[in-house]
């Protein structure tokens, strides 16, 4: 699978580490900075994560900041983007099948090693559920089938 990650000054060496266990796990990874602990802002990162995987170059994504929250958050400002915010296995996992999330973040500052890779394993390897699913996930990227929605059932 081709995956692209990203991160701020914080997650520098998380980044790091991520990167190289997903090169031992087969993928192709596209590393979008930083190299260095230079301070740097976050929403760089997350727009230029967010390019490659609305324009195909990748297939997921993994946004790293020190909470994980502003990184996340800046991921999302693309409508092709659904990125979730996971601190565990079962959230990256339900991220996957109930929101057909095509990335996801983490806080570098509240997430060690093993459970970052915990957390990687279960959304790369869980798939969307589609069915009941399908229609909300479609809604999310484009807010006006939502719209239409609520004007029908009024």
């Amino acid at each position: 699978m081709r995956i692209a990650i990203a991160s701020d000054h914080a997650a520098v060496d998380l980044k790091a580490e991520l990167r190289e266990y997903l090169i031992e796990l087969g993928h192709e990874v596209a590393d979008l900075g930083p190299e260095t602990a230079d301070r740097v802002d976050y929403p760089d990162y997350g727009y230029k994560l967010a390019s490659v995987v609305a324009d195909g170059t990748v297939e997921r994504a993994v946004a790293l900041c020190g909470s994980g929250i502003g990184i996340s958050i800046a991921v999302n400002r693309h409508p092709a983007l659904r990125c979730a915010l996971v601190s565990e296995p079962l959230s990256a996992a339900l991220a996957r099948e109930h929101n057909d999330a095509n990335a996801i973040a983490m806080g570098a500052r509240l997430t060690g090693i093993d459970m970052a890779k915990a957390c990687l394993d279960a959304f790369l390897s869980t798939e969307f559920g589609g069915g009941r699913h399908a229609g909300r996930v479609d809604k999310l990227s484009h807010p006006q089938i939502a719209e239409l929605t609520q004007e029908s059932a009024a």
